[in-house]
């Protein structure tokens, strides 16, 4: 074989017959955590990621650590879509993520003889960070206390396995999959067992304002943030089951989030006013406090400078998670300028 330059325009094309039967490097191609080879994991969210064209593994391809599926109750089983017209028999939760959650997972903590069996650490989808939790965000659309019980009995395979992240009545057990419940998820319910729970609430974010300590803009620091308003009782995010004396923190909740167009409102000249600024600012803040991750859904989608913008301030500013519908634009962002935190 002649030697072959270093440097390639398209990996694809250096030795693409690399380990193939009769090549060089045979039966050296592949290894048995190989599934997510080269992905490195970022805090981008799937939104309604049941549209993708290959639900999950699309999501897992980009290095999402979030992802998203709309369930709906009937005949006690959990069908995923958008709305009722929408719904299939074949694609359920279960046949959609639980089960493909499952083979992943055996396959990246399979046993050999390098690798004790009875060994507590489980490595989670991402070959790269093994120790990095993927989001399943369960939004329960319809009846919620009746969604539950059904989502709690279809996760056993993943906790009877040990794959699930948990709070054990003293502290957070964290796992390879971290099941938040949205939507009309019950908090009442989710909170019920106080010694044991694998699946969290999505918190209200517009609960948690705090007057910011940081300044990341320069603007009149007379200026007052914008009032996260009176809370009503209604159905939908955060909502359900709780009371204004409920405590969100880490040990019953893992996102706080909140549909960013009716928070921080509609935006004016392509840019973020320091109002809006400051009050986004301020409910990072009082989440980040709690412990919580922070998530902010409905943001802008166009013109693509406008979302690009809400983005980068957003980044800038510690949200934990873009939550979105463009991977491959989620996948560009910066996420070195963050000044929070870093990320579980």
């Amino acid at each position: 074989m002649s030697l072959v330059p270093v440097l390639w325009d398209d990996s694809d094309s250096f030795l693409p017959n690399w380990g193939a039967p009769g090549e060089l490097g045979e039966g050296l191609s592949s290894y048995p955590t190989d599934f997510t080879r080269d992905v490195v994991p970022i805090q981008c969210h799937s939104h309604n990621d049941y549209w993708r064209r290959v639900p999950l593994y699309e999501a897992l391809h980009y290095g999402c650590t979030g992802v998203e599926a709309d369930v709906w109750l009937f005949e006690n089983e959990l069908y995923v879509g958008h709305n009722t017209i929408s719904l299939t028999k074949n694609r359920t939760f279960r046949s959609l993520y639980v089960d493909p959650l499952v083979q992943i997972l055996d396959q990246q903590n399979s046993v050999n003889e390098f690798e004790p069996a009875d060994t507590n650490i489980k490595n989670g989808v991402f070959d790269t960070n093994p120790a990095q939790t993927l989001v399943l965000l369960v939004d329960f659309k319809n009846y919620g206390p009746d969604i539950y019980p059904v989502v709690r009995d279809q996760l056993s395979t993943l906790r009877e396995k040990g794959y699930l992240s948990h709070f054990d009545g003293e502290t957070v057990v964290h796992g390879p999959i971290t099941v938040v419940a949205t939507g009309n998820a019950p908090f009442d319910l989710i909170i019920a067992n106080t010694t044991y729970r694998d699946i969290f609430f999505d918190a209200p974010l517009d609960r948690m304002y705090e007057q910011p300590t940081t300044a990341q803009y320069h603007h009149d620091p007379n200026l007052q943030p914008l009032s996260p308003g009176p809370q009503r009782r209604r159905s939908g995010q955060g909502t359900v089951g709780t009371t204004p004396d409920s405590v969100f923190d880490e040990a019953n909740s893992y996102y706080a989030s909140v549909s960013f167009k009716k928070s921080v409102g509609r935006i004016w000249g392509s840019r973020l006013s320091a109002k809006q600024i400051d009050l986004v600012r301020g409910q990072i803040q009082g989440a980040h406090s709690r412990g919580l991750k922070v998530r902010y859904w409905n943001t802008p989608k166009w013109p693509i400078g406008l979302r690009n913008h809400v983005w980068d301030v957003l980044v800038k500013e510690g949200v934990d998670y873009l939550n979105g519908d463009d991977l491959r634009g989620m996948t560009k962002v910066d996420w070195t300028v963050r000044k929070h935190h870093g990320w579980l």
